[in-house]
């Protein structure tokens, strides 16, 4: 999953949230030299992302998008799944969905001169444009598809992946709710409803 879905299996742990965000900063074992807190979310990170790799479901759809979205196919799944969590928000979390992200922007990490600048930078974009109030819409999830495409080292497909993805959306939405089912267990998240 990407930026929702790392928050959301943060577990509402605030300074947690911030840690795992980091984990796409951080190569190799260099998060060896940071404090507990943040290791703590580098590896939560790296779990998260193993896991959703390594799930069933979620591997026989990225199998049929790869053909249309090749080499990107899993990315462009983690954006959608996000997107379908903060549709479905209700369903996986007591907090409405403004108020857990307000919580999040308005968070002051105890550990944030630590992090390295361009995390800092990355973090700062994030609250202050307010990015993940976009999720829920067709235009949110156009949006992230077009600026992970760009960082990309490689050309690809992903920021036509919302085009492609109609094509699966069923069996998208299927994997979804498997999905989300087996990691909220996985990973004993709390106050789902």
């Amino acid at each position: 999953m990407n930026f929702l879905g790392h928050l959301y299996f943060s577990n509402n742990d605030l300074e947690l949230m911030v840690a795992n965000l980091f984990g796409d900063f951080c190569k190799g074992n260099s998060f060896v030299n940071y404090s507990e807190p943040i290791k703590k979310g580098v590896l939560l990170h790296r779990n998260i992302d193993h896991y959703i790799d390594n799930h069933s479901a979620v591997k026989n759809v990225r199998s049929k998008l790869y053909a249309s979205l090749p080499k990107v196919s899993g990315i462009a799944i983690d954006l959608y799944f996000d997107h379908l969590l903060a549709i479905q928000w209700e369903y996986y979390h007591v907090k409405p969905y403004q108020e857990y992200l307000d919580e999040f922007y308005n968070y002051q990490s105890n550990y944030i001169a630590n992090y390295p600048d361009d995390f800092q930078i990355f973090l700062k974009q994030i609250i202050e444009y307010k990015w993940l109030n976009y999720y829920p819409t067709a235009y949110g999830l156009l949006k992230a598809c077009q600026g992970v495409s760009k960082r990309i080292s490689f050309p690809n497909e992903l920021e036509n992946a919302p085009d492609h993805l109609k094509t699966y959306k069923e069996e998208l939405n299927i994997a979804f709710q498997i999905y989300m089912a087996d990691a909220i267990a996985y990973f004993r998240i709390s106050g789902t409803p």
